[in-house]
């Protein structure tokens, strides 16, 4: 990890295998993108600058802008969002907690978001959400449900990649085999689960042990 120069301004991508394979087809095609505020510190907006309002940023300006690099639990984790005039809340993805699974024995993540609408409200829901689960191989079913519609993945290669899911609430199926575990009786990785509507975004620790 490094700090882009911020002089200037700079365009700083990484892409992954895949991108890269669409790159050199002459197919790679950007149709979204998000923005975030992960360097920012806004305590350091000073009012009373020294040198009169106009600077009362200037602290923020220069402050150093990190180099893109490929880590979902430290890159791009304060999503800038849209939200209407006169909100006082910033929508939260609540009803998720860290999981503890058992080898082979499903179990299902019913997301909901809190302060929706940007007010006080704390039982809103979306229209859906996806899941990204770190590394697939510890999971041989990763289901995204949304009413009477159920996408269904099943995994079997040992391709340590993530897999993504859509839905209302997600089943997960973890593995029925212990070769991943080594000597230690339990596996851990990473899921983010984030608003469809909203941006609204967590990521918890899911471990599995084994039997």
């Amino acid at each position: 990890m490094g700090y882009l120069d911020n002089s200037s301004i700079t365009v700083d991508a990484i892409l992954t295998k895949k991108g890269r394979e669409l790159l050199s087809k002459g197919e790679f095609n950007i149709t979204q993108f998000a923005l975030s505020d992960d360097e920012i510190d806004y305590s350091l907006y000073n009012i009373n600058h020294p040198d009169g309002s106009q600077y009362a940023g200037q602290a923020i300006e220069n402050m150093p802008i990190l180099e893109a690099f490929p880590d979902e639990l430290n890159m791009m984790r304060h999503k800038l969002i849209t939200l209407n005039r006169g909100s006082v809340k910033i929508p939260i993805i609540a009803n998720v907690t860290d999981q503890t699974m058992t080898m082979n024995i499903p179990q299902i993540i019913t997301p909901s978001t809190s302060y929706m609408d940007g007010q006080n409200n704390t039982s809103n829901f979306e229209s859906g959400y996806s899941i990204t689960i770190a590394d697939r191989r510890l999971f041989t079913e990763l289901i995204g449900a949304n009413g009477n519609v159920v996408t269904s993945d099943t995994y079997s290669d040992t391709t340590a990649v993530s897999a993504i899911a859509k839905g209302t609430s997600f089943t997960l199926k973890p593995t029925n085999s212990d070769s991943l575990f080594g000597t230690n009786n339990s596996i851990t990785t990473t899921a983010t689960i984030e608003g469809l509507d909203t941006g609204a975004r967590i990521s918890i620790s899911i471990t599995i042990n084994k039997v």
